[in-house]
């Protein structure tokens, strides 16, 4: 006898209770316990809008008891660990895109907090990423570090991946980086989709304008963008410089440009923003 998984044999009985609803001249009751613990499931699996069942102790009329709209289970921290870790095992085997798959000393997956509030997303690793297989270690990684730290948060609290999970390759080249192409980035991508839905960040910082374009889906010059709210998939989606163009670019108002994205950033997670911050220069 076949089994049923519990969302395809919660439809059945609700399908069968709609049915005695509809045909019965006395339609079925549910306590509003009953309906609490048979509405969150419906609610989790998206079995879909159906009309009520009416409670027990309802008024003469038989008046409807509407599903309340409650919002999903938050997923433990340890699950949210355990399942970065298990697609991370499927980037490390990942082998989509060979040219990348032979040139890597190894995967960089992310690295940080599951439940973290706040993602900052950068464009690919390079070659000290490529060596620790950990994202932002090197130059532009410091520099990252400092700005997360001046915003009030350890680098540990907040989450930090990019949009392509291997060192680009750069043939014939002894050093130095290159981007990655549209079609890296569009195959790597579901990857960061996985990360993102599990780690379910209140905003998500893009660096730079190859991340706002892997995100995104398109190439905008940041100039457009940078500085200004934008969306990803529901979640607030600031866009500022990479850490790397500072590096490059020491004027002090390119500086302070990123410092005022990351205060607007503060804003929209309700952190207090001193008055030592407000003031603060990279």
């Amino acid at each position: 006898m076949r089994v049923m998984q519990f969302p395809q044999a919660l439809e059945t009985v609700l399908e069968t209770l709609e049915r005695m609803r509809s045909e019965s001249a006395h339609p079925p009751c549910a306590s509003r316990p009953a309906l609490e613990i048979l509405n969150r499931p419906a609610a989790l699996t998206g079995a879909g809008s159906r009309s009520p069942i009416v409670a027990e102790d309802s008024p003469p009329a038989r008046e409807s008891l509407p599903f309340p709209a409650l919002a999903p289970l938050a997923q433990p921290s340890h699950d949210k660990a355990n399942t970065l870790a298990s697609i991370n095992e499927r980037v490390c085997a990942c082998v989509k895109c060979p040219h990348l798959a032979n040139s890597r000393t190894q995967t960089v997956f992310g690295v940080g907090n599951p439940d973290a509030d706040l993602m900052f997303v950068g464009e690919a690793p390079g070659a000290d990423e490529d060596a620790q297989g950990e994202p932002f270690v090197g130059k532009a990684g410091q520099l990252l570090t400092r700005i997360i730290k001046a915003m009030g948060f350890a680098r540990e609290e907040v989450y930090i991946a990019n949009v392509l999970k291997c060192r680009p390759d750069t043939p014939g080249a002894a050093y130095g980086n290159r981007p990655p192409t549209p079609r890296e980035m569009d195959t790597c991508k579901p990857y960061l989709m996985e990360q993102i839905d599990i780690i379910q960040p209140k905003v998500i910082v893009a660096l730079g304008a190859t991340a706002v374009e892997g995100l995104l889906g398109s190439r905008i010059p940041m100039h457009q963008v940078r500085g200004r709210w934008n969306e990803f998939n529901g979640t607030p989606l600031m866009v500022t410089y990479h850490p790397a163009y500072l590096l490059r670019n020491q004027s002090p108002s390119e500086k302070r440009k990123v410092w005022e994205d990351m205060m607007q950033v503060l804003e929209r997670l309700e952190k207090p923003i001193s008055e030592k911050q407000r003031n603060y220069f990279l």
